[in-house]
């Protein structure tokens, strides 16, 4: 059965953690009210992303060997206590500096617990048959989440300023961490045989694909997540939050096919038409002066993002034992998060040097990379997307 209780209660704790952690896609525009520059936004959301991607060996192995959902408690916890933290930081970011790039490390590492104990667990629950399925509606909580974040996030800042934001997004992850404890754990009995290390994984040809791809796609949501508002707020385009808005409806609407095409094809059939359509939305950025474009270039990222999502991660995951699933998982979320931190970094200061329509320009070239790395991939991979009757 596809669609069970656990799902349904690990969906609504995901939707809570991914709007906590979208609420921060307006973080952008408080350091620059604290004085920071377009290199400053790289580097303070980088570190998130950085953080997350280091502890990704630690977190992938604790998940296999204390259980999905003890661990996603750990997650939740953190990004409950991470918000709330933010309240404490009045002075000029050059004052606060080190304490700031601290406190986004230790954000990073709770979302980075939850986003790969979620994905791991409901690997475990799902039907192996419908896994492309599962994956891609369960991930439609995420989206919504996304969708959801900056709306609250963007009301409460015009009518509460920072402090409303913060405590917003610890009130949504507080709901995570409440609903999600009365589940059972889905942790696997552990077997000699599949007991295979994080980087162990790391050395098939399988897990080096989805590992690039990933990569390459954190790259683009570098873009969408870290400089969309503060173009938006340059432009003046009004509500930045319309943009996330079309770009989780764009990735909701394609769950409902996208999954179910992707288990009868493949997921090599579709992947392409994912990339494709990210690498577009990034491409329009830099032609957006009115706030139609904005939402046309957030629903083609959507879409492109609810195809990609949910079938590098299925990729990933399949005819792994479940043993290793979770360092599976953490090798897909893991190179996301590297992925981001590479393009928060590096985007931050092509943004500072060339300005806004170089650094979108430079993220729809990470995407069409990818593109050029699928097309020229070992024919050694086609085994890990394999097709389902």
């Amino acid at each position: 059965m596809l669609y069970t209780p656990a799902f349904w209660t690990m969906a609504l704790a995901n939707l809570c953690i991914t709007a906590s952690f979208s609420a921060f896609f307006l973080l952008p525009l408080y350091i620059l009210d604290h004085g920071g520059r377009q290199g400053d936004i790289g580097v303070i959301m980088g570190v998130f992303a950085l953080a997350s991607a280091v502890c990704r060996p630690w977190v992938a192995e604790m998940i296999d060997r204390i259980g999905r959902k003890r661990s996603y408690t750990i997650g939740a916890a953190l990004m409950f206590v991470s918000p709330l933290l933010y309240l404490g930081l009045f002075d000029p970011l050059g004052a606060i500096y080190p304490l700031f790039l601290l406190l986004r490390a230790l954000h990073g590492v709770g979302l980075a617990i939850c986003f790969t104990a979620v994905f791991t667990y409901m690997a475990d629950i799902l039907p192996q048959e419908r896994l492309n399925e599962g994956i891609g509606m369960f991930g439609v909580s995420g989206l919504l989440g996304v969708a959801i974040g900056p709306v609250l996030a963007e009301t409460t800042l015009r009518h509460f300023g920072f402090d409303g934001l913060f405590l917003t997004a610890g009130g949504l992850a507080l709901v995570a961490l409440l609903i999600h404890l009365p589940l059972k754990e889905s942790r696997p009995e552990r077997s000699a045989s599949t007991q295979a290390t994080f980087f162990g994984l790391f050395r098939r040809e399988k897990f080096i694909v989805v590992g690039l791809l990933s990569l390459l796609f954190g790259f683009g949501l570098a873009a969408t997540g870290g400089f969309v508002a503060p173009l938006a707020e340059q432009r003046g385009l009004g509500f930045v939050s319309v943009y996330f808005f079309c770009y989780s409806g764009g990735a909701i609407a394609v769950r409902f096919v996208g999954g179910k095409l992707a288990d009868h094809l493949g997921e090599k059939r579709i992947l392409p038409y994912g990339i494709g359509l990210y690498m577009a939305g990034l491409f329009l950025l830099p032609l957006t002066y009115h706030q139609a474009l904005l939402c046309l270039s957030g629903t083609l990222s959507g879409l492109g993002h609810g195809l990609l999502f949910p079938q590098l991660n299925t990729m990933a995951v399949r005819d792994e034992p479940a043993a290793v699933r979770g360092k599976a998982t953490g090798i897909f979320t893991g190179s996301i998060d590297a992925g981001i931190f590479a393009g928060s970094l590096g985007l931050g200061y092509i943004g500072d040097w060339f300005g806004l329509n170089m650094l979108f320009v430079c993220a729809g070239l990470s995407m069409a990379t990818a593109m050029i790395l699928f097309r020229f991939r070992s024919s050694g991979t086609a085994s890990s997307t394999k097709k389902v009757p």
